[in-house]
């Protein structure tokens, strides 16, 4: 059987942060769909930090930069115009589905001109499916280059802050229009089924976000005293528990080390934190990683630690514990179906740093421990959170509903759904 062609959109692609979403097109190029690689902008230097983030730059075709050609943007909306009653259905959904207030129908009408855009490429490259990720301003693209060309359609949703405003981005709106949404977590779905109306939940599926396992294979057991973070450092990610709890266990640990992979907006006022309180020494600062790099970090690693105030479902947990990393983080949204107390990692209360620390103490304390919980972690990891088993069960999805074959299940076929 020839499978579909697939176009994958997101507002920014490819970028370290994203890399599951790299992974995911990897798979499905694997398993046989040409994909198509679509950015809504071009990705930032500081993204391009490997030799595949750049290939995949290289070939992603970037919507606003076609869109800023006036001769490209006029030949495919006159396209559409000749279909005038899909064109103007089409841009009654930009002007309905907007924010409120001027600026929000301003971003809509936007994102309708580079619909137009985006869908005349997808029409002239023969693909038969677009697949989005996060559920923001490229889903609402997404829906209006649907609209527009009646190309099927799907998004993933991952959460926490498309349901901080879950309005603003009309998710209900989308959920109803797609072919099928791709939820990463039970937990995820359940919030998305709080705005989408109740006949469209058969179509809300699980999907996990997942890595390859053979990539972090286990290395011998560590003897150090070594943690590490990755991700942005942003206030969400609670960086500043994590220097509390280390700087709490200084004077019992002095062979303690904390390791940050990641970048972002609070990394200026954290670097400062570490400074005050003189633990320059013990917390570095290593900036994005690649993909490679984060696997080498997580071989020398004892601990991986996350005191996350909101999430989906980390990647970096995951790669942490294929790694037989053991784990810290929160009991937090989609957290614990990923990651049970006491048997595959520790989770704790967000924001309690006094709970944060006793657990990192314990975890430092106790090698026997720490093997155990790692070795638990990959197992789960290996069963239910493997990118080329996802990627397959995406592509099942996109192909029985481009053939008008409802699927029925949350999960695949002989997996339990609880």
């Amino acid at each position: 059987m020839t499978l579909p062609k697939i176009a994958y959109l997101t507002g920014e692609y490819p970028r370290a942060s994203d890399t599951f979403i790299q992974r995911e097109v990897a798979n499905l190029r694997a398993l046989g769909h040409e994909v198509l690689t679509c950015s809504i902008r071009t990705t930032g230097a500081e993204h391009l930090v490997g030799p595949e983030q750049r290939e995949e730059h290289a070939r992603t075709f970037k919507v606003l930069d076609a869109v800023r050609n006036p001769a490209t943007t006029l030949k495919a909306h006159w396209r559409w115009m000749k279909m005038p009653g899909r064109y103007l259905s089409a841009l009654g959904l930009a002007w309905r589905t907007a924010p409120k207030g001027i600026k929000g129908r301003l971003y809509n009408l936007i994102y309708f001109v580079e619909a137009g855009v985006l869908a005349a490429k997808l029409a002239d490259e023969g693909v038969t499916h677009l697949h989005n990720h996060i559920a923001k301003a490229s889903c609402t693209v997404a829906m209006l280059a649907g609209e527009l060309s009646g190309l099927r359609w799907s998004f993933t949703i991952h959460g926490p802050d498309i349901f901080f405003e879950p309005n603003h981005w009309r998710i209900d709106e989308k959920a109803a229009r797609a072919a099928f949404v791709s939820c990463i977590s039970h937990f995820c779905r359940s919030q998305l089924m709080c705005f989408a109306d109740a006949q469209h939940w058969h179509k809300l599926h699980i999907v996990h976000c997942g890595v390859d396992p053979s990539r972090y294979a286990p290395k011998p057991v560590r003897t150090g005293l070594r943690a590490l973070f990755v991700g942005r450092l942003a206030g969400v990610k609670g960086v500043p528990i994590l220097i509390d709890a280390v700087a709490r266990l200084a004077d019992t640990y002095p062979d303690l080390i904390l390791r940050l992979v990641g970048d972002g907006p609070d990394r200026k006022a954290l670097e400062a934190e570490v400074a005050k309180r003189s633990l320059q020494d013990r917390i570095v600062f290593l900036g994005y990683k690649s993909q490679a790099e984060v696997a080498e970090e997580l071989a020398q690693t004892d601990v991986f630690v996350l005191p996350s105030f909101a999430e989906g479902v980390p990647v970096v947990l995951m790669e942490a514990m294929a790694s037989q990393v053991p784990v810290l983080t929160t009991r937090i949204a989609g957290v614990p179906e990923l990651v049970e107390d006491g048997v595959s990692g520790r989770l704790v209360p967000p924001g309690d740093v006094e709970a944060f620390a006793k657990a990192l103490e314990a975890l430092l304390s106790d090698a026997d421990l720490r093997q155990a919980y790692g070795a638990a972690g990959r197992a789960k990891v290996v069963a239910e959170y493997d990118a080329a088993h996802e990627a397959r069960w995406l592509s099942e999805l996109i192909v029985s509903y481009g053939t008008g074959r409802a699927v029925p299940n949350l999960r695949p076929s002989g997996e339990a759904e609880a």
